[in-house]
């Protein structure tokens, strides 16, 4: 069953977005109350609050991690036409407040002269860059030249989307193959307008980024994207949060040699679901990128996973208040029932289970009562899966050693 921890988190106007840090023990909230709040998680699992400041003058619409590489950083942004880097400091020992620890402001970036709507860091391995999207559709990327003096931030890109920017992605491939690349999605209303998400790529000739692809099939405003974790494909995925939940595969199409523009792609719609049966508000990938968790007006969590044969489904439905949702209409198709703990889903992963009675058993199965034992997987499934019980072997020696007694070791002289 779901694990469900209910946080009062004491915000005094609506939360619109929170945001986990790279190991997920700590967690930060933003809210219209115009404050951001970090959170900390205990050995017993309980979250409490560790520091809570007033950050902008207007709505915070988003807060997010840097790689803790670079520090306790979060960047902020806002209604208040601002981005903001935060950075947490630990008192020294001739300070009062020793070994405490307490957020400041290392600087503000005000190039927007709109409502800042997304922000986000760069992958790690393109150093520490930091992204923003604004109402007036324009993507701005800054960097740091300092790691140490976080106080200094360069703008280096400016690039116009024409349309209003509500959230931006980008591609994690660390593979040399792949070229820095972002999406960003657009929430202008008018459905006239096509390709409300737009893909860009860094071209090192020109050391720019060009727009390599627009996702024409996405006329409805959206909300939210995220391109999933790339363990070494070929190509990416790239969720999309709107009046109904899509995944994209882009497959980068063979380049000529003499070719200096941006990679083109093979655009492949490979899911859509509308059971929240509203609006979509946002969408997140576990680390693997094998379950898709979105959340829309209906109020509840739903997770996607695909089988064996890529097929995409429904494993699990969490309403507001952390219980399943029960009933005929909300449960999960008859692929999966529902998803239990995150640990359990974990392990299903790496055993290679997908629903229902497929079953792919590693290739030494461990066995009952060892330190292993816990990966076996269910009696139900076992009992289900056409799989011929694997027989233990008698171990043979060798011929060579089989065929004589081994002689005792000569002693050394003098003993």
């Amino acid at each position: 069953m779901f694990v469900a921890r209910s946080i009062a988190a004491d915000h005094k106007d609506l939360i619109h977005d929170v945001s986990y840090d790279f190991h997920g023990r700590r967690m930060a909230t933003c809210s219209s109350d115009q404050s951001v709040k970090v959170w900390d998680k205990s050995e017993n699992g309980e979250w409490h609050c560790t520091a809570s400041w007033k950050t902008h003058s207007g709505s915070v619409w988003r807060v997010t991690w840097a790689h803790p590489e670079f520090g306790q950083v979060l960047a902020s942004c806002s209604f208040d036409r601002t981005a903001a880097v935060w950075e947490e400091i630990v008192g020294e020992s001739n300070d009062k407040q020793r070994g405490l620890s307490h957020w400041i402001k290392r600087t503000t970036l005000v190039d927007s002269r709109t409502s800042v709507t997304d922000v986000k860091f760069a992958p790690k391995h393109m150093g520490l860059m930091l992204t923003t999207c604004s109402a007036d559709g324009v993507v701005r990327i800054y960097e740091a030249p300092d790691v140490m003096n976080l106080s200094q931030w360069s703008l280096q890109h400016e690039i116009s989307c024409k349309l209003s920017c509500s959230c931006i992605s980008w591609n994690p491939s660390s593979s040399r193959a792949h070229p820095p690349m972002f999406a960003v999605g657009s929430d202008d209303s008018n459905v006239a307008y096509g390709g409300k998400v737009q893909i860009y790529e860094y071209n090192e000739n020109t050391r720019k980024y060009a727009k390599a692809e627009t996702l024409m099939t996405v006329t409805d405003a959206v909300h939210d994207i995220a391109f999933a974790p790339n363990l070494g494909r070929s190509f990416h995925v790239l969720a999309i949060a709107t009046k109904d939940v899509r995944i994209f595969k882009l497959a980068p199409m063979r380049k000529e040699s003499t070719s200096t523009g941006p990679t083109k792609f093979e655009v492949q719609i490979v899911a859509q679901f509308d059971n929240h049966n509203s609006q979509v508000w946002r969408v997140s990938w576990n680390i693997t990128s094998t379950l898709l968790a979105s959340s829309g007006d209906d109020g509840c969590v739903r997770l996607w996973k695909a089988n064996y044969m890529d097929n995409w489904k429904c494993t699990g439905i969490l309403k507001g208040d952390g219980s399943p949702l029960t009933g005929s209409s909300g449960q999960p198709t008859a692929m999966s029932t529902v998803v239990g703990s995150s640990v359990q889903a974990s392990q299903s992963a790496l055993n290679g289970m997908s629903a229902g009675r497929y079953f792919f058993p590693p290739l030494d199965p461990p066995r009952a009562g060892t330190r292993y034992g816990h990966l076996l997987p269910p009696s139900s499934l076992i009992e289900n899966c056409d799989v011929e019980p694997i027989q233990p072997q008698q171990q043979v020696l060798p011929h060579r050693l089989s065929s004589r007694a081994l002689l005792p070791l000569p002693e050394a002289e003098g003993q």
